[in-house]
């Protein structure tokens, strides 16, 4: 193999390798953009608050998230507010001797200190009711959660299938 050919392979193969770490590279990216859907507000992260494509006529949709609190006092999620819909409310879904049941929660939820809320399907949840436009799977949606202690914190709702669990795509590996 002359010194020439050996050069072209090598400048070929580092065209490739180039390439290769390129994409690996805008492969991470992607896992770290869909990780940094959070919310933060003094001791309080909102991490990936995320809700379902609705059908055509739909009134309301849900709304999911999981809040950490990392303070020594305890706060209260006490309102919930959105354009997408005429009011939204929070609820809680039991099941009691086999009979689903679903409640609007009056005076808010607590977030323990040093503790964790997670809202999600089948438990503490959002309700937008009235919905004033369809939530579409990839679009994202404003809201406003008040807490008691925190205040007013602006989040984005990122609308997922209609049959989505919310899992990031780090937890789909696991």
């Amino acid at each position: 193999m002359s010194h020439r050919q050996s050069a072209s392979l090598l400048h070929s193969f580092g065209d490739r390798l180039g390439i290769a770490i390129f994409a690996f590279a805008l492969l991470f990216a992607g896992v770290h953009m869909a990780a940094a859907h959070e919310f933060k507000a003094g001791s309080l992260e909102i991490e990936h608050p995320w809700s379902r494509a609705t059908p055509a006529g739909a009134k309301v949709a849900g709304g999911y998230f999981t809040v950490t609190n990392s303070g020594s006092q305890p706060d209260r999620l006490v309102s919930i507010s959105s354009d997408i819909s005429e009011k939204s409310e929070l609820h809680e879904m039991t099941v009691k001797d086999g009979v689903m049941t679903m409640r609007k929660v009056d005076g808010g939820v607590e977030i323990p200190a040093n503790g964790t809320l997670k809202l999600a399907p089948g438990g503490y949840h959002l309700m937008f009711i009235g919905l004033k436009k369809q939530p579409k799977q990839g679009e994202k949606f404003a809201a406003t959660l008040t807490f008691e202690k925190a205040g007013p914190v602006a989040v984005e709702f990122a609308v997922e299938a209609m049959g989505a669990n919310g899992m990031k795509m780090e937890e789909h590996a696991n």
